[in-house]
């Protein structure tokens, strides 16, 4: 099962983020985490005059439980029971202030709103979301929402769960961990693997540049291993799929995401920063930014979403 006792969620007010705090409270409902609801100031910056005088992380709390009352996946009850805990935190920036808090109260997950900006803008501003899934020891689930968006909606059940594997240990986190979400929300699994197609310069012999001129059968055999691959990951039985595509695996994940309708994409993130992260990029920041529905990061090193294998065969033998 998951196992989340301390769920941490930023607010900083705007429609995305309140859109990340039903998210929140729809999750805790279901663990019985507590709910730690926190607000960043950040040093210096200069006040908003437009801005609201009450700041409080808990504002507008109770319409957010009716709001996802209303959309009837979680009890009344459930919802009265999560504990909040609100929290005000200064730092340089919003980033530092979810990442270093989150280690001091020792949060399982983090959760926190992307605009999912795209261009010059994300590159000279940055991400707070991409900043903490960089940096954070948590896995942590962001959640997209549209700046237009004046009301956000409510959490939508979760029937499919997208899981893009590269065979690594992390991955395999990722594929354990939505196997317990997806019994959580009894919803499916999807793997996908993502051949590169194209043979980077260094390899290139005779004029290769595609892998089907190497491996004419590189989707049979890729298909073998993930299937062997999904079989040794433990965790509750659920339906899985596995998928081979050839191509770009940042792009491919968006477009599998759009076209087979995934409420939730699952994957691994090394968490690599400074120069190795801004010339390689990463496959999990660009998925953040470009898919609509909420994304878990996981890391192979940090806090688990899943009970170990030892303490899940204690519970089942107890029963």
């Amino acid at each position: 099962m998951l196992a989340i006792d301390d769920l941490l969620v930023a607010r900083d007010f705007s429609s995305v983020s309140d859109r990340a705090v039903r998210y929140a409270l729809n999750l805790a409902a279901r663990t019985g985490a507590r709910l730690h609801l926190l607000h960043a100031e950040v040093l210096h910056e200069a006040p908003d005059p437009d801005g609201e005088d009450d700041r409080a992380p808990g504002k507008d709390l109770s319409r957010f439980r009716e709001a996802v009352r209303r959309d009837g996946a979680v009890s009344a009850d459930a919802l009265e029971a999560v504990e909040i805990k609100e929290v005000v935190r200064r730092d340089v920036s919003a980033g530092p202030a979810i990442v270093n808090y989150a280690t001091h109260a020792g949060v399982d997950l983090i959760t926190l709103g992307t605009h999912g900006r795209r261009g010059p803008s994300r590159i000279l501003l940055g991400s707070v979301a991409e900043e903490v899934v960089r940096r954070a020891e948590q896995p942590v689930l962001t959640v997209r929402g549209d700046a237009d968006d004046a009301t956000g909606s409510s959490p939508q059940t979760i029937d499919r769960i997208l899981v893009p594997v590269d065979f690594s240990d992390p991955s395999r986190e990722a594929l354990r961990t939505a196997k317990e979400w997806a019994a959580l929300y009894d919803a499916t699994i999807d793997v996908l693997y993502v051949v590169a197609e194209r043979i980077q310069p260094a390899f290139y012999t005779g004029g290769v540049q595609s892998i089907y001129d190497m491996e004419p059968d590189i989707e049979e055999k890729m298909m073998d291993r993930l299937e062997a691959f999904v079989a040794d990951t433990g965790g509750p039985e659920r339906e899985i799929r596995p998928h081979v595509l050839v191509g770009n695996a940042a792009p491919d994940i968006a477009e599998f995401v759009e076209t087979e309708s995934i409420d939730l994409v699952a994957m691994s993130t090394h968490g690599r920063t400074g120069l190795d992260r801004f010339l390689l990029g990463s496959v999990a920041e660009k998925v953040i930014r470009h898919v609509h529905c909420p994304v878990l990061t996981v890391k192979a090193f940090g806090p688990t979403l899943h009970a170990s294998t030892e303490e899940a065969e204690s519970t089942s033998g107890a029963e």
